[in-house]
């Protein structure tokens, strides 16, 4: 009898020209639902389907995505996988949990200089695709600081560009001086109208082209926008990587499974409380991950108190430079009206994914990130244990509780000498 809870719960919406709901109507279709991550499956109970899950208990479940080892890490990266069957032999690629047994050689000196000796051997393979791509030179002894998804405002490739052009202005001024090399790394495709993620794509080209050309700054910085993402280039860029960007807003990212195929490969992650970041945290130990920035539950709690980004705008005199050099046109000399509407995104128009509030606590969290990577036993150390705690995300353990919990399935062995007969 109450229409309010009929109206939200329809899959016909009736609010202005009538559409098909399409969640409402495959949420109703189903006899599962998964959120994919575990805080994105709370997030569904007590938000977008909070109705539907009072009216359907039970049909919201949760199985954390998975990536498949043989392909993530035994066929991208033969020197780290060579490696870690010569340590523990090669069940690793059916039993993903048996890296654990790698744990005890984070603390080997000869085993994390051969973990960093196949790193070195992925980084040679990426120097040479940016070579020949590119036709720029980048050095293997900088940090491969790496972010490769679709390209998209809440998955925030543009808060790596205002660190990357804050670490610029520090440089140029002397204010880092003990600061790593540092090779910047994007990679990603836009739809085809997205207009802002389009801009994003040209602002990152932009600042590479002023930042590799400035001989002040020689190696200590490049950035690269590589073309034409897919799994192949994948392949190459996620075992090169030092440094995994997963700089979601908290609570926009479902799972992402970039994330793990970094981690699997040995990268430290810097990230937000959101997706599964949350959980490789939980599996890798929270002193191995670099998290930053504002929960899923504060950035829902500031939305409601009313976010006013120009408060960040005037608190931070850094923040201010960088957003007044897009808007200056400092990357766009010759059109210095180019990135109005990024800076105008940032400001007059609300920073929707909050960008601004954010700023602060990763460039910290990239100071820290920064120290550490000067310290190769801690680093290395890192890399490791991230390797070794990955079991969990291994694409067989999501299949299997699949199968078990929602398909509800027995495993079947085939009958092979009947099948050779």
């Amino acid at each position: 009898g109450d229409s309010d809870i009929v109206r939200r719960l329809s899959p016909i919406d009736e609010e202005g020209e009538r559409r098909i709901r399409m969640a409402n109507l495959a949420f109703v279709g189903s006899h599962k639902v998964n959120g994919v991550a575990a805080l994105h499956t709370e997030l569904m109970k007590s938000g977008t389907f909070r109705d539907l899950h009072e009216f359907f208990p039970g049909r919201i479940v949760n199985k954390t995505n998975g990536i498949t080892p043989r392909r993530w890490l035994n066929q991208s990266n033969r020197p780290l996988a060579r490696l870690i069957t010569e340590r523990i032999g090669d069940r690793w690629l059916a039993h993903l949990d048996e890296l654990r047994r790698l744990e005890p050689l984070a603390d080997d000196d000869e085993f994390q200089e051969q973990f960093r000796l196949a790193k070195r051997e992925n980084k040679e393979r990426l120097a040479r695709h940016v070579r020949e791509r590119l036709d720029i030179e980048i050095s293997l002894d900088a940090m491969y600081d790496v972010q490769v998804k679709r390209m998209h405002e809440y998955k925030r490739q543009l808060l790596n560009v205002l660190h990357v052009i804050t670490l610029y202005n520090r440089l140029r001024s002397g204010q880092a001086p003990e600061a790593a090399p540092r090779v910047v790394i994007f990679a990603g495709k836009a739809a085809p109208a997205y207009f802002v993620a389009k801009q994003i794509i040209r602002l990152i080209n932009d600042v590479g082209d002023v930042i590799n050309n400035d001989p002040a700054i020689g190696d200590r910085l490049k950035v690269l926008f590589l073309p034409n993402y897919n799994v192949s280039l994948a392949e190459v860029a996620m075992p090169a990587a030092d440094l995994s960007e997963q700089i979601s807003t908290a609570g926009t990212e479902a799972s992402g499974t970039g994330n793990m195929k970094f981690a699997l490969n040995g990268a430290l992650t810097i990230g937000t409380r959101d997706g599964a970041n949350i959980e490789i945290g939980e599996e890798a130990g929270e002193d191995n991950i670099y998290f930053f920035g504002l929960t899923a539950d504060q950035v829902n709690q500031l939305r409601w108190e009313g976010y006013d980004p120009w408060s960040y705008y005037h608190k931070s005199a850094e923040l201010r430079q960088v957003l007044d050099m897009i808007n200056g046109g400092y990357f766009s000399p010759r059109q210095e009206d180019r990135y109005c509407d990024i800076f105008d995104l940032l400001t007059v128009r609300g920073d929707h994914f909050m960008l601004l509030a954010d700023y602060e606590s990763y460039i910290a969290c990239q100071e820290r990130v920064d120290a550490e990577f000067r310290q190769p036993d801690v680093w290395w150390r890192k890399a490791i244990l991230n390797t070794a705690r990955m079991g969990k995300f291994s694409s067989d353990r999501t299949v299997l509780e699949y199968a078990e919990d929602i398909w509800q399935v027995q495993p079947t062995r085939p009958d092979l000498a009947k099948r050779s007969s």
